[in-house]
């Protein structure tokens, strides 16, 4: 299983947020694969492993238009030679997106269920069979927060392990793998979605720990995104060279460099960004709307 090449995941200073006391990194895993990018790889990992072990025929797995899993995981069945099919969220529409077309270029048969059925995940009969290994939206699952809890990174190094959250999947592996001084905070990208930290929880090894999540940066919601997010974003970039994207890391940065303007963390914390990757879903804006 080495699709990525783990000596390309850089951990880096950046100056532009470190500020007020604060000294702040950032995990490039989105360097790790253009296309499996981030803690895609990472969430997939165990999933991908038991279905070739197990002599799975196909995989089957969910995500909506624009999902950065759903490319990763077309991607990565493509290299393995593994057939997939991808279930998206909402009827079929009469022009795919860039993801969408992406997916089928790698070989996945992509099937549009309903919104309600997709929230009820409901797996369409002629999918349920023994011989096809399914794998829930993001990678959710204990294999996927074993995948994520595996993200190498200097654990002694750091007070707070900063993350977006969609599924929960990832924060789940970080806490999972933390060091015991450390605290894993997470940032929702969702609106509303006040369940997310239970589903988390749900991941824990150990169910008693908290399951601090900021539910303040969704910026409208999931995939939603306004001008002063996407303004810092080319701050950022001006600055860093970081590229971000709007439905997870831009959310992340931003909320990062408005609570250290707050003096949210106490002087001298040090922080670790993880840079989930996922910058694919960028191609959805307008073009000329970042500057990377």
């Amino acid at each position: 299983m080495d699709i990525i090449d783990e000596d390309l995941i850089t951990t880096e200073t950046v100056p532009f947020l470190s500020r007020n006391g604060i000294n702040v990194h950032v995990l490039r895993l989105d360097k790790i694969h253009p296309v499996i990018s981030g803690n895609k790889w990472f969430k997939l990992t165990f999933h991908l492993q038991k279905a070739i072990e197990g002599q799975y025929k196909t995989i089957v797995t969910f995500g909506g238009a624009f999902s950065n899993h759903i490319a990763a995981c077309a991607a990565a069945c493509a290299i393995y030679n593994i057939p997939c099919i991808g279930i998206i969220r909402g009827e079929e529409p009469p022009a795919y997106s860039h993801t969408l077309l992406k997916a089928q270029q790698y070989g996945m048969q992509l099937h549009f269920i309903s919104r309600s059925d997709y929230q009820n995940k409901t797996i369409p009969p002629s999918f349920l069979r023994n011989d096809y290994y399914i794998i829930p939206e993001g990678g959710y699952s204990q294999d996927g927060a074993l995948g994520a809890s595996t993200i190498p990174y200097d654990k002694s190094a750091f007070d707070y392990v900063l993350c977006a959250v969609g599924t929960g999947t990832m924060m789940a592996g970080l806490m999972n793998s933390k060091a015991d001084h450390a605290t894993v905070l997470g940032f929702s990208v969702l609106k509303n979605h006040l369940l997310l930290n239970q589903e988390v929880q749900n991941l824990l090894i150990h169910k008693d720990q908290a399951v601090p999540i900021n539910h303040d940066y969704h910026f409208g919601g999931y995939a939603k995104q306004k001008p002063a997010l996407l303004q810092f974003m080319n701050e950022l970039f001006t600055a860093t060279g970081i590229p971000t994207d709007f439905v997870y890391t831009g959310k992340l940065f931003y909320a990062v460099h408005d609570l250290i303007n707050q003096n949210y963390f106490p002087i001298g914390s040090r922080l670790l960004l993880v840079h989930s990757g996922g910058l694919q879903g960028n191609l959805s804006l307008r073009k000329g709307t970042l500057i990377f």
